[in-house]
């Protein structure tokens, strides 16, 4: 077993016109190969031409990790200034609509589209990923298992969504609400080993439901491409330090069930239920709402849950030298999650100007220029 749990971040965003901010339809050419051409493979298309996605190299130090991040950042606004665009990284574009949208132009997506019809064309959505690396199988099913009960923990924390096609959902993560519609989303089964976890991709395969695991989008997987367990649960984070406090936390949690074997190593269907409930609660809430705790039988506040996290990972994190960026979050229960901003913003702008066209327009050039720095 690796002691070094190196990490990975992915991060989507919305390319989006640099004057009035609408997000592009049509992904242009030329933009891409420049893109391609200061990133190599650090960048990428998404299902959709809206989207855009960036990939930090493997990392031991979350600082490095965070350092790489500001410069895929930096370098892709530079790049799309060039062209008059710019880009922004949330769960949703505040006022985009789904109807029109263009696939990418891909053999892989070509199928995508076809399997899924009118919910790929809705899938207008960008999210954070996390890897960590765990080479045994077994033990990526396992801690896959065990860390469920606390995903609703990142969905909170990362909330960046709280606006769809240019109306307040009521949300504060709207964005999985929305993902939730396909196929193969939500959390993961209750899966005992790597070998249980192969049967249920082989007779999917078999089936031709899928052509390979890539095919499964739940909020955490193991990947196919890599030897990691993949966080796919958070919004795209506004802000680079968001992300990296949100991948420190989760490195520090899977080392933690990894040296801690008999936590949740008795989970059962109760724990999962109770945890797809919190996982809506957080989409609901935020960091402003509570999570269903079973032992306790009463509601617990997620800033209290996220406090009891980051005390029983803090040796973890010192372990692996991003006490740093676990403190982090703590200055976003204090300040707020990207979707806490965006909603402040929106009701500012609108009390200023009576205007909610205007307060919109506020929004989406504080996400271009947040996302950027």
């Amino acid at each position: 077993m690796s002691e070094d749990y190196r990490i990975g971040i992915e991060e989507e965003y919305f390319i989006v016109d640099g004057a009035t901010k609408s997000v592009l339809r049509r992904m242009p050419t030329a933009f891409m190969d420049k893109a391609r051409d200061a990133l190599g493979e650090r960048v990428s298309g998404e299902m959709l031409q809206s989207q855009i996605e960036v990939m930090s190299r493997p990392h031991i130090s979350a600082a490095e990790a965070k350092t790489e991040l500001s410069a895929l950042r930096r370098t892709l606004a530079d790049v799309a200034a060039g062209f008059d665009l710019s880009f922004l990284a949330s769960g949703t574009h505040p006022t985009a609509s789904w109807q029109g949208s263009k696939r990418a132009p891909t053999h892989r997506y070509d199928g995508v589209m076809h399997d899924l019809q009118m919910l790929g064309e809705r899938n207008m959505l960008c999210g954070l990923h996390v890897h960590v690396e765990l080479p045994d199988p077994d033990t990526r099913i396992d801690v896959m298992r065990r860390i469920l009960p606390f995903l609703p923990v990142f969905v909170a924390l990362s909330t960046s969504s709280p606006f769809w096609e240019s109306k307040r959902t009521g949300l504060m993560g709207y964005r999985l609400a929305a993902y939730d519609e396909l196929p193969r989303t939500g959390l993961p089964e209750l899966f005992e080993s790597a070998k249980d976890y192969q049967d249920y991709i082989d007779a999917l395969v078999a089936a031709r439901a899928i052509r390979d695991s890539s095919y499964v989008w739940w909020t955490i997987r193991p990947s196919q491409k890599q030897p990691t367990l993949e966080l796919r649960a958070p919004d795209s984070c506004t802000r680079v330090e968001d992300s990296v406090a949100i991948a420190a936390l989760y490195r520090a949690l899977v080392r933690h069930l990894v040296r801690n074997p008999k936590v949740n190593a008795g989970i059962d269907a109760v724990e999962r239920a109770i945890a797809a409930e919190n996982k809506w609660r957080a989409q609901r809430y935020g960091i402003h709402g509570s999570f269903v705790d079973r032992s306790a039988r009463q509601a617990v506040p997620v800033a209290q849950a996220v406090e009891t996290l980051i005390d029983m990972v803090t040796d973890d994190a010192q372990a692996l030298g991003s006490r740093q960026e676990l403190e982090h979050l703590r200055t976003i229960l204090n300040g707020g999650t990207s979707a806490d901003i965006q909603i402040a913003v929106y009701q500012e702008a609108a009390h200023r100007t009576g205007d909610r066209t205007q307060a919109l327009r506020a929004v989406t050039t504080w996400l271009t220029h947040a996302s950027a720095q």
